[in-house]
């Protein structure tokens, strides 16, 4: 699924509420600059199985909230740039992230709203600082 809706400018909502991914590992890029997309449905996407989110999110910049809480990402071990230039993003569940085997966390919510970093880095005490800075 690496770049599957990636740069699709125009589009602004997409509801993939039961979309099959049990065996997926690689969600790269999966919308990265999709700049107009202000609504998304993820609730049902079967996450256990994916490794890669690098860039996920990036540019995703007329989305102002995204609830992910539904997301399995204990395998998960590169994160980099996920949220990055997420300007308007105000909403972000991602409270039942698993980030143990992240070891590539850079730039994770750079070009993020301060507010919401600032809640990230408290709820997420182990969070590097690397996260929040660009490359």
């Amino acid at each position: 699924m690496n770049s599957m809706f990636a740069e699709c400018t125009s589009l602004k909502e997409i509801n993939l509420d039961n979309l099959k991914t049990d065996n997926v590992i690689d969600m790269n890029c999966m919308f990265s600059g999709c700049s107009s997309l202000k609504k998304l449905n993820l609730n049902n996407i079967n996450t256990k199985n994916v490794t890669k989110m690098e860039g996920m999110f990036g540019g995703c910049e007329s989305l102002k909230e995204l609830d992910l809480s539904s997301f399995n990402t204990s395998k998960v071990t590169n994160m980099n740039c996920m949220f990055q230039g997420c300007k308007l993003l105000k909403e972000l569940n991602i409270k039942n992230f698993k980030m143990n085997n992240a070891t590539e966390m850079i730039a994770m919510f750079y070009g993020c709203p301060e507010e919401l970093k600032f809640k990230i880095k408290r709820k997420f005490k182990n969070i590097k600082e690397q996260a929040f800075k660009g490359f």
